[in-house]
């Protein structure tokens, strides 16, 4: 009987060493964007450029204290797009990507409704894949382009003509 016990124990410790060699090993991907809002309007839209050499930190605080936990930086490439690894789970704590810096010299003011983007950095919740998705984020135009009107028009409600 104790041998069985013994025997059951061991398969039991030999899976839940597989489950988290699984789990451990894949570091995160995390992926966003970083835009110019060319025309001030707190949106994509048609006019929008994406920007190179942009910088990004993924950040994660202490659910209870909010205290910063863990911090990583990266850029965005030639299509604005960044992709950082984040090597370790977050399981318990508020992970966000956050903008941190633009090259283009008139469009430098973060928005402040689209300047962080929740990411959750986890595998216990159900979702499988390495690659974490997060919001675009992006910086405001000094002057807005010439023609966004026009542009805006495209997004007004046909109702409210």
């Amino acid at each position: 009987m104790t041998m069985s016990r013994v025997v059951v124990l061991l398969a039991l410790c030999m899976l839940l060493g597989l489950v988290s060699a699984g789990t451990l090993g894949n570091p995160f991907h995390v992926q966003g964007r970083v835009y110019c809002d060319t025309c001030q309007c707190g949106f994509e839209t048609t006019a929008t450029n994406y920007i190179p050499g942009a910088r990004v930190r993924i950040e994660c605080k202490d659910r209870n204290t909010l205290q910063l936990a863990y911090s990583v930086e990266g850029e965005t490439d030639s299509t604005g797009t960044y992709n950082i690894l984040i090597e370790e789970d977050h399981e318990d704590q508020i992970c966000e990507s956050v903008l941190v810096s633009s090259p283009i010299s008139d469009c430098k003011s973060a928005d402040p409704g689209r300047s962080r983007a929740n990411v959750v950095v986890t595998r216990y919740n159900g979702v499988v894949k390495d690659k974490r998705y997060a919001n675009n984020m992006g910086f405001f135009k000094d002057e807005p382009l010439a023609g966004c009107e026009k542009i805006l028009e495209q997004y007004k409600n046909y109702d409210q003509q």
